[in-house]
């Protein structure tokens, strides 16, 4: 199994690409968690609900990984968890990183902002263009800082298509 997370900040794509990389390739893609989280809730998160999102995202993704498909693809991983948590509460439990790290990825895939528009769905909170890159920088210093294995994917929304397909076409061999 190849396991592939799309990251990066909201409205880049994410959820546009793991639907389209399962079209080209099958296998099962894992959605965000904390969409649901916020459906179910009816309410913005606290810093409180962090463990409960986090927990939610890892038991979807460990539900996949038991079904053992020949590609995996995360819409999203831990990594966002605790970025989010970062960002709006200045804080974020330790365990997620610890957790994040046990785990193995065989790409990331890092969205740039640029290129694409913001589009509120009214569960976004960052229409400037500035705290996108913002969190796009703090991703890919992450991911760097962690030796994770990851490319950057940018340009108009055909451009990141071609672009992450030719990658999990490369992971795949």
């Amino acid at each position: 199994m190849k396991v592939v997370v799309l990251t990066g900040p909201e409205s880049s794509g994410k959820t546009f690409l793991a639907e389209r990389l399962q079209r080209h390739f099958g296998g099962l893609v894992v959605g965000e968690y904390v969409r649901h989280f916020i459906e179910q809730e009816q309410r913005d998160t606290r810093l409180a609900d962090i463990p409960a999102i986090a927990r939610g995202q890892l038991a979807w993704e460990d539900a996949a990984r038991t079904r053992a498909p020949e590609l995996l693809i995360l819409d999203t991983h831990l990594l966002s968890n605790m970025l989010w948590s970062q960002t709006l509460f200045g804080a974020c439990p330790d365990w997620l990183e610890a957790e994040l790290l046990q785990r193995h990825y065989d790409l990331h895939l890092l969205l740039s902002p640029q290129g694409v528009d913001w589009h509120d769905d009214g569960q976004r909170c960052q229409p400037q263009l500035t705290e996108r890159q913002r969190f796009h920088q703090a991703c890919g210093d992450w991911l760097q800082r962690h030796a994770r294995p990851w490319t950057g994917v940018g340009g108009d929304w055909l451009q990141r298509e071609a672009q992450a397909i030719e990658q999990v076409r490369r992971l795949l061999g």
